[in-house]
């Protein structure tokens, strides 16, 4: 099969599909590699490295999309993007279908096999595949909230972790997945005091078991979450439903009996964020204020630490790249069920269902569209 790698062109991506080691597995396996010129510049990858490793370096993404059989990527494609896409094309990246109306449309109308590496599962429960990119916007929420909370981004001027005689910051982290779990260890490395809203009962039983008491945990309802966010200095928003719109979790009127200059981190902004008064930012202008409340909601920020971010991405999404490669993507996902939940869109039909019901558009079991 000959895979394509096009340069991400989403502001201030820097991560890339596949890295040189990456494609010496894939040429190894006998398919060929075309990797845009400069894709990988942002890891520090150079197109020699590329060619060392076995890749053909092309032009443009033109040629990427014209040739490819299966192209990989990091973000959801662009609009431009969308439209080299080609009829039976394999598109593996991820995709955040639920709350992109325009990206769906596009994608559906293209006539692509799309899967999405936030849906596919691991045999062990989980999303093995979003699960290192939540790692690290985990802990680099973090950061960027501690920043935000400077004077001179307009947060309140607070140091996370305090100094003797100065109390920390209080940072609640809403929802205990992977994202709340990573944020919670640099938050508590940083000295701040720390809590995590959570429903799920297994899931603070394990909280307990990790942190002890440097973390308190809260069972999550309207009047809990009400009560700690009013508290809050730093608010990181964590909480996925798999493929599906984030619930809205933390409402206008929340928001507006927050402390002024406190700030919020909306992690869940890739499927439309859990604050209502969340919108997506870039790196480029990643935050605003909302009635004196700091919103960070930048949309890929594993992508500001590209290279850790990329490296770990291939980690656990090469198995899967060399599968739909060696075996072709229908018996791939026929014999793959943790493959197959990832398929998203096929050859113009809605395969997963949270994003048919979000959308409005008529589900049909990935299966069921195989076999068709």
């Amino acid at each position: 099969m000959l895979i394509g790698v096009p340069k991400e062109i989403k502001t201030h991506e820097y991560r890339v599909g596949l890295t040189p080691t990456s494609v010496r597995e894939a040429t190894a396996h006998g398919h060929g590699v075309i990797v845009e010129t400069h894709a990988g510049e942002g890891i520090g990858a150079s197109d020699e490295d590329y060619r060392a490793a076995g890749a053909e370096i092309v032009g443009s993404a033109d040629d990427v999309f014209a040739r490819a059989e299966m192209v990989v990527k990091v973000k959801e494609p662009q609009a431009v993007e969308r439209k080299k896409l080609k009829d039976g094309q394999i598109l593996f990246t991820y995709l955040h279908l639920a709350p992109d109306p325009d990206q769906t449309h596009d994608l559906v109308e293209s006539g692509a096999v799309c899967i999405a590496y936030e849906t596919v599962t691991g045999p062990y429960g989980g999303l093995p595949l979003l699960a290192p990119m939540s790692q690290v916007a985990g802990r680099m929420s973090v950061q960027a909230g501690a920043h935000c909370l400077e004077k001179e981004q307009g947060g309140l001027g607070l140091l996370l972790g305090g100094v003797p005689g100065v109390p920390p910051a209080r940072v609640v982290i809403v929802g205990g997945g992977v994202v709340g779990q990573h944020a919670a260890v640099i938050a508590t490395g940083m000295c701040a005091e720390v809590t995590i809203l959570e429903k799920n009962d297994h899931t603070m039983q394990m909280l307990d078991a990790r942190f002890g008491p440097r973390v308190k945990t809260v069972f999550s309802t309207r009047t809990s979450v009400e009560e700690e966010i009013g508290q809050a200095d730093l608010v990181i928003g964590a909480v996925l439903i798999p493929g599906a719109a984030a619930p809205k979790l933390v409402s206008r009127e929340m928001v507006a009996g927050m402390k002024q200059g406190s700030v919020i981190v909306d992690v869940a902004i890739d499927q439309g964020g859990c604050a209502e008064t969340s919108h997506a930012t870039t790196h480029a202008d990643p935050t605003y204020i909302v009635d004196g409340v700091v919103h960070y909601c930048v949309a890929n920020m594993p992508g500001a630490v590209a290279r850790t971010s990329a490296i770990a991405l291939n980690n656990v999404t090469l198995p899967y790249v060399l599968k739909l490669a060696d075996k072709g993507y229908k018996q791939a996902l026929a014999e793959d069920p943790h493959l197959l939940a990832g398929l998203n869109v096929y050859r113009g039909r809605i395969t997963y269902k949270a994003v048919a019901e979000g959308l409005g558009y008529d589900f049909i079991e990935p299966g069921t569209a195989l076999a068709a």
